[in-house]
């Protein structure tokens, strides 16, 4: 099974300058993406768990991969919601599907949000990196005949930087459009 590009520019080009850059001697010390996490909360899905389904469809088509159901950890009468009660998808990509994920969002996705000027350069603390998208059709493969409302999506980024600047050179590296510093 071959690699995705993205795999072999890390393995080949981006670790060897990135241990370079960053004063490491080992290339195990050398930063890397170890998964990438794609969640969705459908409020919908409480008056209608069909919407549920449509949506998990359309987030194994953006990911390559089955998402998982998620459900409600408290009673919240206010919102009519029950405890156990499915609220949203997520997904869990590692290796392939993951290198393939980020590269449709790096290279396609985000390069057609309208009025983009990058993204914002906040990271948790230790080198993990969250991204919100307010509109999931964005990526190509959402049809729009299927859907009537776009969702928003939250994605994180789990690296094994040890802080904020070895995360913000790795996605850099991979080319993640981060804003202009003024």
């Amino acid at each position: 099974m071959e690699k995705a590009r993205l795999q072999e520019l890390y393995e080949k080009q981006i670790r060897p300058e990135l241990g370079k850059k960053l004063g490491l001697n080992n290339v195990m010390q050398v930063p890397r993406i170890s998964k990438v996490v794609v969640n969705l909360g459908v409020k919908e899905a409480v008056a209608d768990s069909k919407i549920l389904q449509s949506v998990a469809s359309i987030t194994a088509q953006i990911t390559g991969q089955k998402p998982k159901q998620t459900q409600a950890h408290k009673s919240v009468s206010a919102f009519k919601i029950r405890e156990g009660m499915p609220l949203g998808v997520m997904v869990t990509l590692r290796k392939r599907a993951m290198y393939e994920f980020l590269d449709r969002l790096i290279n396609l996705a985000l390069p057609t949000v309208r009025d983009f000027q990058g993204v914002t350069d906040k990271f948790d603390g230790r080198g993990g990196y969250n991204l919100g998208i307010r509109d999931w059709t964005i990526f190509p493969e959402v049809d729009f005949s299927v859907t009537d409302k776009g969702h928003g999506m939250n994605i994180t980024i789990h690296t094994t930087a040890k802080n904020n600047e070895q995360g913000y050179e790795l996605l850099k590296a991979f080319g993640m459009p981060f804003k202009k510093k003024k």
